[in-house]
Order: C-alpha cells, then sequence, then structure tokens
C-alpha cells in the first residue's frame, strides 16, 4: 500500500553509504526509500537491500529496490522501481504477484498513461527542475506538465528533479502525491533534519519558490 499523501521518498545517492543515509533520512520521517545503486554488484545489493527492508519495515516506510526485480524478491523488499528502459509493468507484474508495489518512470503524458494500462501502482515523473543528481536528455519537464498529467491518469504520482523545500508545496499543489529527491538530502549537512524540513514543507504547505 503506498503511503498517505503528501509523503517523501529519498533515493540513495551512490557517493555515500546507503545504509547511513537510509538510517537518517528513516529518522527524519521518509516515508519511502529507493536502494539505486547502478554499478554495485548483485550480492551488495542483497545485502543491503536485507538491512534496508528491514529498517524500513521498522519505521513504518516502504523499501523499493531499483531495476533490479531479482533483488527485490530475495530481500522480500516492498517493491521495485522501473525505467523505460526496464521490464514494462505487466512484465514484471507477472514475477512479482500483486502484493509488491511496481513504480514507473515517465517523463511526459505518453509515458504516464502507458504505465497506468500496464499496472502500475505509482509513477515517478520528471525532472521537474533542473537537477544535479542525474544527467538528462531533456529539459525539465516543469510543474505545468505535472498538472496535465495529474489529471490523465489515477494513479498517485511522485515527482522528482530538483526538488527542495522551497519548491515542494508548489509540486505537490500541482497533482503530486509525493516528492523524490536524492541530493537534498544526501548533501546535506544535516540529513536528519533537511529531511524533517522537507516533510514538514509538505504537510504545511511549505513556501512556494
Amino acid at each position: 500500500m503506498m503511503p498517505s499523501s503528501p509523503f517523501l521518498c529519498v533515493i540513495t545517492d551512490e557517493a555515500v553509504c546507503p545504509l547511513s543515509l537510509v538510517e537518517k533520512a528513516l529518522q527524519g520521517g521518509a516515508a519511502m526509500i529507493q536502494l539505486r545503486h547502478k554499478t554495485a554488484s548483485g550480492s551488495q545489493l542483497f545485502s543491503w537491500g536485507v538491512e534496508i527492508t528491514r529498517r524500513c519495515r521498522e519505521y513504518g516506510a516502504l523499501c523499493i529496490i531499483n531495476d533490479r526485480i531479482d533483488i527485490a524478491l530475495a530481500c522480500k523488499a516492498d517493491g521495485v522501481h522501473l525505467g523505460q528502459q526496464d521490464l514494462p509493468a505487466s512484465a514484471a507484474r507477472k514475477l512479482l504477484g500483486n502484493s509488491r508495489i511496481i513504480g514507473i518512470s515517465a517523463s511526459s503524458p505518453e509515458e504516464a498513461i502507458q504505465a497506468e494500462r500496464d499496472g502500475a501502482d505509482y509513477i515517478g515523473f520528471g525532472h521537474i527542475y533542473p537537477t544535479p543528481s542525474k544527467v538528462k536528455g531533456f529539459d525539465p519537464v516543469g510543474p505545468e506538465t505535472l498538472r496535465r498529467v495529474s489529471a490523465l491518469v489515477s494513479l498517485p504520482i511522485i515527482a522528482i528533479g530538483g526538488i527542495s523545500k522551497r519548491n515542494a508545496s508548489l509540486v505537490i499543489g500541482h497533482g503530486a502525491a509525493g516528492i523524490a529527491v536524492i541530493s537534498a538530502v544526501s548533501r546535506a549537512v544535516d540529513p536528519v533534519s533537511e529531511v524533517q524540513e522537507l516533510v514538514c514543507s509538505l504537510q504545511q504547505g511549505g513556501i512556494d519558490g
């Protein structure tokens, strides 16, 4: 089951120890953790996945594994997040069953609509604003495109890309059920406080900017 809206998802940063970052994110009130590490071995991902899943359960949060359906199954995570170049949600569902969450990345209304048709549980939409965390081959989609997509699909949308305390409430106001961040937390001087402030900005309206 997806977290109550609005919520914060913290995605691990390859430059930071995932376990340390996850513990701080959970302490601050993150409702979802996504383990994302493109270069780690399967055994390392499994080890991290088992521990992160355990910690998420202690805090009542969800653990999502990026890309790797096999790792999600092996470590009993809550679900997976898949990109446009990965298996479609319809194929992933056959492997994962109905008890696990499937998120799909989308950067256009067409991709979001297809993800819903394929049986995804949520859509990761963006990048909304410029971001240093990922190299993208296209311009930011902006909050107005987010608003359009939220009117076209019924799935929860997690907005990602350049989101901070200053624009979080605007993003939620444009139809997102939650936000996902990487560098805003991983590169913060005090990640726990940063997560707390992000969660507060979502719950109390934040500061539009």
